[in-house]
């Protein structure tokens, strides 16, 4: 059985993953700029994110009472919203109006604070933490405040690894790789998520209800 701070990777690594904006964003100053570029816009990234799910653990803990006479329902709806989301990355194309501007040489301090700027602008993630939280069971009233630091750190070290090793495979996948395969990536994880969704659900009803 997974521990919080394994969830939190997972968790994570799923928010990380997907390529919006600032994805791309990420990608391409990898591929014109250089790998460290890249990384650390999605350091910024990933702090914007950890910000983000500190705040929805901290609203999750404040209902705990509702969490807990709701927990059935309330996983049902974080099943459905990670479910949706997999629907979309595999029907999205987010490339498909992108322009090729061509990146400015600024400092590694203003690449990480617009890719911080760009993704805390967004603030509908929190809609995907509520969805992934309640899917994994990570704010629960068992656990202490300390078990859900550890998940936040796990969803920290989640995001850095996945920034990390994605700009590694793109630096050096440079010739073969190019900002219009990030639809074929997308894709990839979409089925991922929407296979996790169904075993999900076939656990709930085939393993659960006996």
């Amino acid at each position: 059985m997974l521990g919080l701070f394994e969830k939190g990777l997972i968790i994570g690594i799923l928010v990380s993953a997907p390529m919006g904006p600032v994805g791309i964003l990420c990608v391409r100053r990898t591929l014109s700029k250089g790998r460290w570029y890249g990384f650390v816009s999605g350091l910024g990234a990933a702090l914007s994110d950890v910000m983000y799910a500190f705040a929805t653990s901290l609203f999750m803990g404040l209902v705990v009472s509702f969490v807990e006479t709701y927990m059935q329902w309330i996983e049902l709806f974080g099943t459905a919203v990670v479910g949706i989301f997999g629907i979309y990355l595999l029907s999205n194309n987010p490339v498909r109006n992108l322009k090729k501007n061509r990146e400015i040489k600024n400092t590694y301090f203003q690449d990480f604070i617009t890719a911080f700027l760009l993704t805390l602008s967004n603030a509908l993630i929190v809609l995907l933490y509520i969805g992934l939280f309640a899917h994994f069971s990570f704010v629960l009233p068992a656990h202490s405040w300390w078990e859900i630091t550890k998940g936040l750190i796990g969803i920290t070290l989640g995001a850095v690894l996945w920034w990390f090793v994605i700009t590694c495979l793109i630096s050096g996948l440079q010739r073969w790789f190019n900002i219009r395969r990030i639809h074929l990536l997308n894709r990839m994880l979409g089925s991922i998520i929407l296979l996790l969704v169904f075993a999900q659900i076939c656990y709930s009803f085939f393993f659960q209800s006996t």
